[in-house]
């Protein structure tokens, strides 16, 4: 799928939660312009599919809206129907996989154990996202990689600008970050700009550390 090679390509996925659809335009503006292309809205923001619907008509052509906090079959449908171009879930719900994979829409379930990462792979993700990886750390993911080297892992939680290095040398193959790029502070005085120079630091090191790896 070339939305899964693209959003791979980008590499960082930005977790927003936001109910202002004003503010939600500027903020993803912002980090647009400073390189951060895949955008998560999680379905904890209220008429999330409808706001989902609203973006995706109004952003640059390469933003990548997706959806989050995805919690059932139902809710995939609904999400993918508004224009959700990847879905993802803290859980593993098969049901969820197998309604994405029938409409050809990327899904990153949220998996914890050795066992449910691999039975997340074997029914059909095509990323999974390690959650909550706050209190595992990268190297959770170089001793899970070393039986399971095929597997995608995304990290979310625990991810900052200045650590998402540790993350991509450990074997990540995209991160998913929220509050250090996203913070609620520079967003309610609406420093933009500030969100933009965040973006930069974030995607610059996470390409140094992706170029130390080839």
């Amino acid at each position: 799928m070339n939305i899964l090679s693209t959003i791979l390509d980008n590499g960082i996925f930005a977790v927003i939660r936001l109910n202002d659809s004003k503010k939600l335009f500027k903020v993803i503006e912002a980090i647009n312009f400073g390189g951060v292309k895949n955008i998560e809205i999680t379905m904890t923001v209220p008429n999330a599919p409808e706001m989902i619907k609203q973006i995706m008509g109004s952003v640059e052509n390469d933003v990548i809206i997706g959806a989050g906090t995805v919690l059932s079959a139902d809710d995939a449908k609904i999400v993918i129907s508004s224009g959700a171009r990847f879905v993802v879930s803290p859980i593993l719900d098969v049901d969820i996989i197998t309604v994405c994979k029938d409409n050809d829409i990327p899904v990153a379930p949220g998996c914890y154990t050795p066992t449910e990462i691999l039975k997340g792979w074997n029914a059909g993700a095509n990323i999974i996202k390690v959650f909550p990886a706050t209190s595992l750390g990268p190297k959770y993911f170089k001793d899970i990689h070393a039986p399971l080297p095929f597997v995608r892992m995304m990290p979310t939680g625990g991810v900052s600008i200045d650590n998402v290095g540790e993350w991509v040398n450990a074997g990540a193959c995209a991160v998913a970050i929220g509050s250090d790029l996203l913070d609620k502070k520079i967003i309610a005085d609406e420093k933009y700009e500030v969100l933009t120079e965040k973006a930069k630091r974030l995607v610059n090191n996470f390409l140094e550390a992706r170029l130390k790896l080839k």
